[in-house]
């Protein structure tokens, strides 16, 4: 079976800075351990390339934090503090993007620039800004691997990316994409220096930090949720107050934040199904930065100029009372909805069937036998299903994926043989829980035409609307205004959301 994949193109490749004879790699101001290792990463590809390149970092500081000394020192990432730079012919910018305040400005024959954060102001045509990664050490992974390159071939390199992301996203609570949780599982990194990394990071200041925040707590009774101010420390000990907050009796869920030069960092819990961390991390990040991660951990970074653009001073109790109010308006503006629960009144209801849209669809028993565990790994997430003779799985039109039972495809669908194209950016695949298998997904792939089926009743959202479908009654999908609240005309208690654009482009109205 022929299988093509249209993904979306790169715009920087890093065999484009191959053809300058001078680089210097420069990361932000106050490095991280995401910002070493990424600049490593990019400084040991050029060297294999024969390009000599320096790897530096400016501003008032130098490292010293414990933990980024050891990862300095132990991997031989080597990265230079420098007040002033001879105007080289190149300098690439990692994890941080040129002219940002976080970054002290050197003047440049050219400039590149690697990072992973919200594009803030206009940026060079060497550029290559992926936001929707949890780390600029995965934008790395991804673009060594473009370039046909493994950084197991280098223990150092693995570990320091592997570290990088585990840092960047609070213990890999808050990875969103499948990039993110591919270098996570591909990386074969130092177990020991890990370790070793990991239990240097937390200082007897930062110790200090996390108590006396927890002295000062609110709590919303009500919506049963928390949120804490912390002072100024690293991403992972927001982490460590929101874990020991969410221990609370009636705190289902909090955010714990602190605010820094250039925006604002918070960590994002939950107990409750009601509650995605990942979604709520999403949702006060709406405009004003990034947040993700996963059902019960997640976080995320708003940025300063974002938030005063927004007309929120940048001062403690201003902020203190934004943060509330996005909060209330999360949880007063979700309806949530459970099925076999909940019956529509179908009167507002238009009855829509499928258009005859190209789609995919694999059959579950063609890449394993019935009874696996096996995770579908995929833009919007992992997707946990347990094989099965008549689990079927849809590919559908942009790319968004969802298992089907047998009876439910044949009625829904026709198998054709045309060649099967994906159209999503990131080919899934498939890992089988017990072993850590991967396979590609695409393979087994073949192509079907929607035929309408039986049709269903639909009306468009006009708000928040949380749905526990019948296949998966532990988490929801979230309808957000202009998505479709969908009811399977041959089972009323079978409901779920399309979004909008998808719903366009798949259904048409008819008469019942």
């Amino acid at each position: 079976m022929e299988i093509k994949y249209e993904g979306n193109n790169a715009g920087l490749r890093l065999s484009d800075l191959t053809r300058f004879g001078e680089v210097v790699i420069q990361c932000h101001d106050n490095p991280d351990a995401d910002a070493l290792a990424s600049g490593f990463a990019l400084r040991w590809y050029l060297g294999r390339k024969g390009v000599p390149a320096r790897f530096v970092y400016g501003g008032e500081n130098r490292i010293t934090k414990s933990n980024l000394i050891l990862m300095n020192e132990n991997l031989g990432i080597n990265c230079e503090h420098v007040d002033s730079l001879e105007m080289p012919e190149l300098l690439v910018t990692v994890d941080c993007q040129y002219g940002e305040s976080n970054v002290t400005l050197f003047s440049a024959k050219n400039v590149a620039v690697i990072d992973h954060h919200q594009i803030s102001a206009d940026i060079p045509a060497l550029s290559e800004v992926r936001s929707n990664y949890g780390s600029c050490s995965t934008v790395l992974y991804e673009m060594l691997r473009a370039e046909g390159i493994d950084i197991n071939e280098d223990k150092n390199v693995a570990t320091a990316l592997y570290y990088g992301l585990m840092t960047d996203t609070g213990d890999f609570t808050e990875i969103s994409h499948p990039s993110d949780r591919d270098l996570r599982d591909i990386a074969a990194f130092n177990k020991a220096l890990i370790t070793l990394f990991r239990n240097s990071n937390l200082s007897i200041d930062e110790l200090r930090i996390a108590g006396d925040a927890l002295k000062n707590t609110t709590v919303d009774e009500k919506r049963c949720y928390g949120i804490v101010e912390a002072g100024m420390c690293d991403s992972n000990i927001l982490g460590l107050i929101s874990d020991m907050f969410l221990e609370v009796d009636g705190v289902h869920s909090c955010v714990v934040y602190n605010i820094l030069p250039s925006g604002i960092k918070y960590s994002v819990r939950s107990c409750v199904k009601e509650v995605r961390a990942s979604e709520l991390a999403a949702f006060l990040a709406e405009n004003l930065g990034g947040g993700g991660g996963h059902l019960v951990k997640a976080g995320g970074f708003l940025k300063k100029d974002l938030i005063v653009k927004a007309g929120v001073r940048y001062e403690k109790e201003e902020i203190s009372r934004f943060i509330a109010a996005r909060m209330n308006e999360y949880f007063d503006s979700s309806e949530i909805l459970y099925a076999g629960e909940y019956r529509q009144d179908l009167s507002e209801f238009a009855f829509y069937r499928k258009k005859a849209i190209h789609a995919g669809f694999v059959r579950v028993a063609d890449f394993a036998g019935p009874g696996r565990e096996v995770a579908i790994r995929t833009l919007e997430g992992d997707i946990d299903v347990t094989t099965a003779e008549d689990t079927y799985i849809i590919l559908n039109i942009n790319g968004e994926i969802y298992p089907i039972s047998r009876s439910k495809f044949e009625s829904f669908y026709r198998v054709t043989d045309e060649p099967y194209v994906y159209p999503g950016e990131y080919p899934p695949n498939i890992i089988d829980n017990a072993t850590g298998e991967r396979l590609p997904l695409l393979p087994f792939a073949g192509s079907c035409i929607a035929t309408g089926g039986e049709g269903i009743f639909a009306k468009e959202i006009t708000g928040r609307v949380k749905v526990f479908t019948e296949w998966d009654p532990d988490k929801y999908y979230l309808g957000r205004k202009g998505d479709y609240f969908v009811v399977r005309a041959d089972d009323p208690s079978d409901f779920y959301v399309i979004e909008g654009g998808i719903f366009a482009k798949t259904y048409e109205k008819c008469e019942v």
